[in-house]
């Protein structure tokens, strides 16, 4: 699907993802973790977690710290904000983010992340 000269990848039905959950997808051959927040945005940043060495993201804990909504790993529990890709706990590591929104229910997926 193509939106404003910007191309996304369907990744499921926004009904179909948990609020305060993620998921894991393959987005253009990338393991891309798509969480919902409770308010009902959505978030997607690289599933592989760079300090434990995994691709487990998506299967962290969501929520919020200071305002600022983000997953912890599932593994050595660092924070990372779904906005940026930043790790709250160790501000030299962060993870690349993807553009996501959602169109007529469907949770869309940029390819190819902003940066890390």
């Amino acid at each position: 699907m193509t939106t404003e000269q910007q191309t996304y990848v369907a990744v499921c039905r926004l009904d179909d993802l948990t609020r305060e959950s993620g998921v894991l997808a393959l987005v253009a051959g990338e393991a891309v973790a798509v969480f919902r927040t409770h308010d009902d945005q959505v978030h997607a940043l690289s599933g592989y977690d760079p300090i434990g060495g995994a691709c487990v993201l998506a299967r962290g804990i969501v929520g919020t710290r200071g305002g600022v909504p983000y997953v912890a790993s599932p593994l050595h529990k660092q924070g990372y904000d779904l906005r940026t890709g930043r790790c709250l706990d160790d501000p030299e590591v962060s993870v690349p983010t993807y553009d996501a929104t959602v169109r007529d229910g469907v949770v869309l997926v940029t390819p190819g992340a902003r940066g890390a």
